[in-house]
């Protein structure tokens, strides 16, 4: 065989099997914030809302979720670290909403990233489709944006800016990660760029 198609061959080979596994996980967002009372009060188009949007969402996300690589179908892995939160265990929790490109139904789906009391680090692995309304998301037309909604523990309408305590819920600093591992695969965090040491708690 000549020796330049023998090399070819040996260099589309190993681009073909590295394409897999760069494929596993991606982040698909990675934020720190602080949030205010006054941030909840002021947040349009809805209250208590941080917006992952623009230069704070991963711009290389895939446009399918489907296809080459089955995202759709995998897991999210969310990692809440609370680097901030008033005293008094207030029990709290932020709510992670996928905001597509094209929706259906109700147009988009939300998972928890579980309820928690104090600073720390809380993570969780949540099944693509089992999260609220994922099958409102036409996943084949990718996503524009992530909304983050903090929130007591009574339910989808405890939005923390509704609280008469409110100063148990607000000033907070968080950093929210979330990690999209392919179907069939599963969630690395040495493949994170910037990670701290592994987690302390998880719920």
């Amino acid at each position: 065989m000549n020796r330049s198609i023998h090399t070819a061959l040996i260099f589309g080979l190993l681009v073909i099997n590295a394409g897999p596994a760069w494929g596993e996980q991606f982040v698909l967002f990675d934020t720190t914030f602080t949030y205010t009372k006054a941030d909840a009060d002021n947040s349009k188009p809805s209250k208590s809302h941080f917006y992952v949007k623009g230069d704070l969402i991963n711009k290389d996300r895939p446009k399918d979720w489907t296809t080459p690589v089955d995202y759709r179908n995998g897991t999210a892995h969310v990692r809440l670290e609370v680097l901030d939160k008033p005293p008094g265990g207030a029990p709290t929790t932020w709510t992670i909403c996928y905001i597509p490109n094209k929706g259906q139904g109700n147009g988009y789906g939300c998972m928890s990233a579980g309820i928690y009391r104090e600073a720390g680090v809380y993570e969780r692995d949540v099944p693509m489709t089992e999260f609220w309304e994922n099958r409102s998301i036409i996943w084949e037309q990718g996503i524009k944006q992530m909304d983050l909604v903090i929130k007591d523990d009574s339910g989808g309408q405890g939005h923390a800016h509704k609280r008469k305590d409110a100063e148990r819920y607000f000033p907070t600093r968080v950093r929210v990660t979330v990690v999209q591992v392919s179907a069939g695969s599963k969630y690395e965090p040495k493949l994170v760029a910037g990670l701290p040491a592994p987690a302390a708690v998880k719920p």
